[in-house]
């Protein structure tokens, strides 16, 4: 760079001399060059990241391996161990409060084989504090937002979900067309006893499930659906896009389906199949929301039916299944799955993280 030499006043030619460098330079740094943001600090502008699935939003944050393996244990730990000894210890004070026989009344809380109004709120308060829990973990060990557990936004989608609640009856509505088609066995298929009498405990049932059910639900689709599959997509991600969507799909699917005790292979089945569609629906639409609206459809079916043909004891603990469910099953499962991912295309729904808004929304920790 020269600077220009002024020269005689005369008008004479001018001549660039040399500029000379700043002996002070080597002790005090060059002059900062202030630019436009010289009456503050420069905004905070994000840093650009590659948009990411959903099952693979680990690797945003703290994504180390050990991570993964600890937050699940603590997941496991918190849900069903630390939640059940605090409701237990809840309903205990209440049993006090009231001059219940305290001994008695938990054993009847936690008998799935004769179910009271009571125990079915136990079970699904116990199953709705998964979301709590998942989010907790989801922040402590791998410095994210729980609302990246919801979606891609980060939040749930309302009106994605409404959607997908009727594309839900839909499929419920071929399911159940194919159901009367074919051959009936098994317990969860004999209404022949006719409609329920209408009684306070019926009322009470209605009311559970009216009131808790879709938390239930959600709870555990954040539990399986959410944590797990994040969980999972993380730890194999390195093996590649194939393996890490098998493994995010196809282990919580299974730990979903074991979740739900003692039960005969086509129930088992049945669960697993579940599972599947919604790992399949979380990355193909970039959030819970699909799943949530199956899964609380289909408890509201099951329990509705149960209360008004069967028993609440018999909804909790299914028996006596038939392979003859299998159709059944596939049919929800691929006109649900076909409905939701082509709806979720026709609505622009996103189904990869935003990079200004990954940047933004990490945890500070």
């Amino acid at each position: 760079m020269t600077y220009p030499y002024p020269g005689p006043s005369d008008g004479s030619p001018t001549y660039p001399v040399p500029a000379q460098p700043n002996p002070y330079a080597q002790t005090f740094g060059e002059p900062a060059q202030l630019g436009p943001y010289a009456g503050g600090p420069p905004p905070a502008v994000p840093v650009p990241r590659e948009p990411v699935e959903y099952h693979l939003l680990h690797r945003t944050g703290k994504s180390a391996w050990w991570r993964s393996l600890l937050g699940i244990l603590t997941f496991g730990v918190g849900l069903f161990i630390l939640v059940q000894l605090v409701l237990v210890l809840a309903f205990v004070l209440y049993y006090v409060a009231t001059g219940a026989d305290v001994a008695d009344s938990v054993n009847r809380l936690v008998d799935t084989d004769d179910v009271t109004p009571l125990a079915l709120a136990y079970v699904n308060i116990s199953l709705a504090a998964a979301i709590p829990v998942a989010m907790f973990v989801t922040w402590a060990f791998h410095g994210l937002r729980p609302g990246w557990l919801a979606s891609v936004l980060p939040r749930i989608r309302w009106r994605w979900m409404l959607v997908c609640f009727g594309l839900a009856v839909a499929a419920l509505f071929a399911t159940l067309v194919v159901s009367a088609l074919l051959p009936q066995q098994g317990e969860s298929a004999d209404m022949g006893g006719g409609l329920n009498t209408f009684t306070t405990q019926t009322r009470n049932f209605a009311l559970v499930v009216l009131l808790l059910t879709p938390l239930q639900a959600a709870g555990e689709e954040y539990a399986f659906r959410g944590y797990l599959t994040q969980a999972f997509g993380g730890l194999f991600a390195g093996l590649g896009p194939w393996a890490s969507r098998t493994a995010a799909v196809l282990l919580p699917a299974v730990l979903f389906a074991l979740a739900h005790g003692a039960q005969d292979a086509p129930i088992f089945f049945d669960r697993f199949a579940f599972g599947v569609v919604a790992g399949v629906l979380v990355i193909a639409t970039g959030g819970l929301e699909a799943g949530i609206a199956m899964h609380v459809l289909n408890n509201f079916l099951a329990f509705g039916l149960a209360l008004a043909y069967g028993d609440m004891s018999s909804a909790l603990n299914p028996t006596g299944g038939s392979w003859w469910s299998l159709p059944v099953t596939l049919t929800q499962s691929v006109v649900y799955t076909a409905l939701a991912i082509w709806m979720a295309h026709r609505m622009g729904v996103a189904t990869r993280t935003q990079p200004t808004v990954l940047e933004s929304s990490c945890a500070p920790v």
